[in-house]
């Protein structure tokens, strides 16, 4: 089965930190550019970042610029987000997407989402 798996979310304080991965399961990200959603209860989803295929280029929201960042390995297969000073207002739902580029509004593959609480 073609698709991205998120993991590590969890609980945390305002403060805190996570490290998000996502891993691709049945194709390589090599080719692809990753974007990281999020999505909290009866919020819009917004775009968090974005790295190009050859991890050189990224793009982040502007409220996680500084907190946030996104790296790769390719060979492992596996995108991350290093998530730091984390606040309140970044608890939601994190999923990765596979796209062709930074920029496309097209995503070819998705994960099922991994959890992010900040509370205290």
């Amino acid at each position: 089965q073609l698709q991205l798996v998120e993991s590590g979310g969890g609980l945390v304080h305002p403060g805190g930190s996570l490290r998000l991965s996502c891993v691709a399961s049945g194709f390589t990200l090599e080719h692809y550019a990753i974007y990281w959603f999020r999505q909290a209860p009866g919020k819009e989803r917004e775009e968090v970042s974005c790295i190009s295929s050859s991890g050189r280029n990224t793009n982040y929201l502007g409220s996680v610029v500084g907190r946030f960042t996104v790296s790769r390995d390719n060979d492992k297969n596996t995108v991350y987000l290093q998530m730091n000073f984390l606040k309140l207002e970044d608890s939601a739902v994190y999923y990765c997407a596979a796209a062709s580029f930074c920029g496309s509004m097209s995503y070819d593959y998705w994960g099922q989402g991994t959890q992010v609480t900040v509370s205290s």
